[in-house]
C-alpha cells in the first residue's frame, strides 16, 4: 500500500470507532491522523519528483556520453564506425603532461590547446611537436 492509502485507512478506522472533536483524546488522534495524511501526500510528491529528476539525469548522462565520445575519441576500435564521416577533419595529439590522446578539429587553437583531462595548456602545432628535431618532420624549424 502507498503511504496515502495507509493514512486513509487509519482515518477510516478512527471514523469507524466514532471518534469526534468533542473528546480531547479523540481530537488529538484525529489531528495526528490529519498530519500523517499530509505527510504521506508530501512524501509521495517528493518521490515522484525524485523519480522524474532521476530519469532526466539519466537522459543527460546519456547525451553527455555521446558528446564526450564525439569530442574526445578514446581510441577504442569498437567506435571507429561512429567517426567515419569525421576522420578527415580530426587530428590526434598526446598530452605531454598526462599522456591522454585527444582528438580535435581545425577550429581548435593549436598554439594554446588545453587538455580536457588534466587542464594543462600546451602547444600542439607541428613546429612544437618536433621540438627542434627536424629529422622527425623533415622540415627546418630553426632556420
Amino acid at each position: 500500500m502507498k503511504l496515502s492509502e495507509n493514512a486513509a485507512y487509519l482515518k477510516g478506522l478512527a471514523e469507524g470507532l466514532g471518534m469526534s472533536d468533542a473528546d480531547p483524546k479523540d481530537k488529538l488522534i484525529l489531528k495526528l491522523l490529519g498530519l500523517v495524511n499530509e505527510m504521506a501526500e508530501t512524501i509521495e510528491s517528493l518521490e515522484q519528483q525524485c523519480d522524474d529528476l532521476r530519469d532526466y539525469a539519466d537522459e543527460l548522462d546519456s547525451d553527455l556520453g555521446d558528446v564526450e565520445e564525439y569530442l574526445f575519441c578514446d581510441g577504442d576500435d569498437d567506435d571507429e564506425d561512429d567517426y567515419e564521416d569525421y576522420e578527415d577533419d580530426l587530428y590526434e595529439v598526446t598530452c605531454p603532461s598526462c599522456g591522454e590522446v585527444i582528438c580535435f578539429d581545425e577550429s581548435c587553437d593549436v598554439e594554446q590547446f588545453v587538455c580536457p583531462k588534466c587542464g594543462e595548456e600546451f602547444d600542439c602545432s607541428e613546429e612544437a611537436d618536433c621540438a627542434g628535431d627536424c629529422s622527425a618532420c623533415g622540415e627546418d624549424c630553426n632556420g
